[in-house]
């Protein structure tokens, strides 16, 4: 099954839809420049290319994977998506470690050069092609803070979609309570 939004007639809610999710596109788009960014700057030998290509990765797929378990465990979405968020939280240290360590700046988050960042990022559908010029011209310190950027709006936008996760969960509940409800309501039919 790819991205969309399954449903059943029984008590197995809609599920999936991820390739929707504002956070999985912008987590995609991390995972891309990472890959590009990782390519261009640094020896593939290091260590660090496999470490920060998998939290990129890990990011994207874990909100994925979240997604298509949420029509059976809003527990296991809950964690996935927390899991995603600590991914990309590891992958922003290490785009830090790479400036600090090579005293290239940060941008500060009022930027004119972040403001531009996040200007791209309110295109709607925005894709891994907004940004590749960017990505695949510009100098390492630039390009590392661009990313740094994009994961500071994926991780946002996860730690909203968490709440929201949070409060659907206290509202609706499980699957325990819904298969619970809908065996009750099989006996009332009988």
């Amino acid at each position: 099954m790819t991205g969309k939004a399954s449903s059943s007639d029984g008590f197995i809610p809609a599920h999936g839809g991820y390739e929707r999710l504002l956070s999985f596109q912008k987590a995609r788009i991390v995972y891309d420049a990472t890959v590009c960014f990782c390519g261009r700057f640094l020896d593939k030998r290091d260590r660090t290319v496999d470490q920060m290509v998998q939290a990129a990765r890990s990011g994207k797929q874990n909100i994925l994977e979240g997604s298509q378990a949420s029509g059976t465990s809003k527990e296991m979405e809950i964690k996935l998506t927390n899991v995603a968020r600590a991914s990309l939280e590891e992958l922003l240290e290490d785009y830090r470690d790479f400036l600090r360590t090579r005293d290239f700046p940060l941008w500060d988050k009022d930027s004119k050069e972040a403001l531009f960042v996040r200007k791209l990022g309110k295109s709607k559908d925005g894709t891994y092609e907004t940004y590749r010029t960017y990505v695949e011209t510009r100098p390492p310190e630039v390009v590392a803070n661009i990313i740094i950027c994009l994961i500071h709006q994926t991780s946002y936008l996860l730690d909203r979609q968490i709440r929201q996760l949070e409060k659907a969960f206290l509202a609706e509940g499980g699957l325990r309570e819904k298969m619970t409800q809908a065996r009750l309501k099989a006996r009332k039919r009988k």
